[in-house]
């Protein structure tokens, strides 16, 4: 699970800075986003029910909150090509005034599974 976070945080990371990964600790791109991993997890169980439940299509959005720390955020698919969707993220960290604007893209695979990709 660590490694799964690890590699959505960079490809995160990398959207979100115009596609220029820059090698870092996870708990440092974690800081950096405002987001513990405990709102991360929470984060990418959001993302994956999205796109779990049925095809994908513009404008779909869910909504997630850790009661835990209070951060909260949307998920909202931005754009469908092929096998592929570009997912914004919108993150507020508990106790920040700013949301984070952060894109993914995750493909789908034979075995229907989604991944992110650069």
């Amino acid at each position: 699970m660590k490694a799964y976070v690890y590699t959505a945080l960079v490809a995160a990371l990398s959207f979100g800075t115009g596609g220029i990964a820059q090698a870092k600790s996870l708990s440092r791109i974690i800081a950096e986003m405002g987001l513990s991993p405990a709102d991360f997890e929470v984060l990418s169980a959001t993302s994956n029910a999205l796109l779990s439940s049925g095809s994908p299509s513009i404008g779909q959005e869910r909504a997630w909150l850790n009661q835990d720390t209070g951060s909260k955020g949307t998920v909202r698919v931005q754009n469908v090509q092929d096998n592929c969707v570009i997912l914004q993220h919108v993150v507020q960290p508990e106790g920040a005034e700013q949301t984070r604007d952060i894109r993914t893209r995750r493909c789908k695979t034979a075995d229907g599974n989604w991944i992110l990709t650069p």
